[in-house]
């Protein structure tokens, strides 16, 4: 019935009558409107795990090229976009790669220390346009609030399949699309993750400049049906003053056979997040609140083939998530936030971040009402001019603290993060 959906819309999208300016009657050529870029990404990420599990620790080069081709013209546009992925290993890692938080090089099954030297993918999209109208099939990086690729660690994930995007609206986008593979982040082959297949149909629609709102579902097959809320408004109080309310919520029903294989305590989740943030010249204070509820905690991410949803690793837009998603069974989580651009103090392209999260109410299913704690801070320096332009250096850190019957629900354990991660973007043309 969702596939069904799918294809309505589809067939919707690509019909929709012309109701602003015709992109594809503006298109430029094949080769004139194409662009290629390269982002070169050293990161480094170490937990420092402190009840009997191995430190994770890994670092690496990546090289994360692009290239966008412009689109033929006439009625349908035709055009190509493709990506190439290239890693090395710096730190051989050698007892404390493999960690699932990390990924960086998957290691050889059963042996933690076997990870490859280097690892390299490839992949293109075919895409056709008709006025504002895009049709892509091929190996792509969706970025929608219930298919949101994985790119915070060293390569990105990528999944293959087909997605409509119309815009035919002003302020209005809907999205439509099937996906059958799924290319991990640390492993080459475009179908190293082992999806069987996701739907996913929804839009956003930007009511005024200060207020938007989305809604998202979609479907991975034999996992679970996820639905999708968020509504985000801006209001100006002066100049350099202004109050930001975002909302984020998730619905999921899970699959019976999944909760069994995953060993999970029950088929239903629903988590949401309201942030408030007040922002003044260069500062911003954050206050926010999520809550999880249901027979379990919500599930997102990581890949079909070794126990995961398999809807991308970034598929958690809630104000709380951290190292710690906070987002247990039943757990509620506060969190207060105080961020810093240091360009008014004549250090353009500094900016500071700091949050404290705190979490209770987590059903240890015996072991105790359960808590946990995180500080998070992050600097982050982007070069403003010179042969070094727009290189950036980022630097994070958190650390994690959880109540024992946490740890002994197996659901969190205590630990420090660090991640270093320095970016050089270039522009080919």
């Amino acid at each position: 019935m969702f596939k069904t959906r799918i294809s309505l819309i589809a067939l919707s999208l690509l019909t929709a009558t012309q109701a602003m300016a015709n992109d594809q009657a503006a298109a430029k050529g094949f080769v004139e409107d194409s662009s290629m870029n390269v982002l070169l990404r050293n990161a480094y990420i170490n937990r420092d795990k402190k009840h009997g599990t191995d430190d994770q620790i890994e670092w690496g080069q990546g090289v994360i090229a692009n290239f966008s081709s412009g689109f033929t013209q006439g009625t349908v546009g035709v055009g190509v976009d493709a990506f190439g992925l290239y890693a090395v290993r710096l730190d051989g890692g050698k007892g404390h790669n493999g960690g699932a938080g990390v990924d960086f090089f998957k290691p050889s099954d059963g042996a933690q220390a076997n990870s490859p030297h280097n690892l390299a993918r490839g992949g293109a999209a075919v895409k056709l346009r008709v006025s504002n109208t895009v049709l892509k099939y091929g190996d792509q990086m969706p970025s929608l609030p219930v298919l949101q690729y994985d790119d915070a660690r060293l390569l990105p994930e990528s999944f293959t399949g087909t997605m409509i995007t119309s815009k035919e609206i002003k302020g209005l986008e809907l999205n439509a699309g099937r996906f059958t593979q799924e290319a991990r982040k640390s492993a080459e082959g475009r179908d190293s993750g082992g999806l069987k297949s996701i739907n996913v149909l929804g839009g956003s629609y930007k009511f005024t400049e200060n207020l938007s709102a989305a809604v998202y579902g979609s479907d991975v097959e034999d996992v679970l049906q996820k639905y999708y809320l968020g509504v985000n408004y801006v209001h100006p109080i002066a100049d350099d003053q202004s109050l930001t309310l975002d909302f984020n919520g998730y619905k999921s029903d899970i699959n019976n056979k999944y909760v069994k294989e995953a060993g999970l305590t029950g088929d239903s989740n629903t988590i949401w997040s309201l942030a408030a943030t007040y922002a003044f010249g260069p500062h911003s204070v954050t206050i926010a609140h999520q809550r999880s509820t249901g027979d379990t905690g919500y599930q997102y991410g990581w890949y079909q083939n070794r126990g995961g949803v398999g809807d991308g690793g970034s598929t958690i837009y809630l104000a709380n998530s951290y190292w710690s998603d906070f987002n247990a069974e039943d757990e509620r989580s506060w969190q207060i936030g105080y961020g810093l651009d240091f360009g008014a103090f004549g250090a353009p392209g500094l900016t500071y971040k700091v949050a404290y999260v705190r979490g209770d109410n987590i059903n240890t299913h015996g072991f105790g009402e359960g808590k946990e704690r995180e500080i998070f801070n992050q600097v982050k320096y982007v070069v403003q001019e010179g042969p070094a332009k727009d290189l950036s250096v980022k630097l994070r850190s958190s650390f994690l603290r959880t109540s024992d019957s946490v740890r002994q629900n197996g659901y969190n354990d205590d630990g420090n993060e660090v991640r270093v991660f320095v970016e050089y973007p270039i522009s080919i043309f």
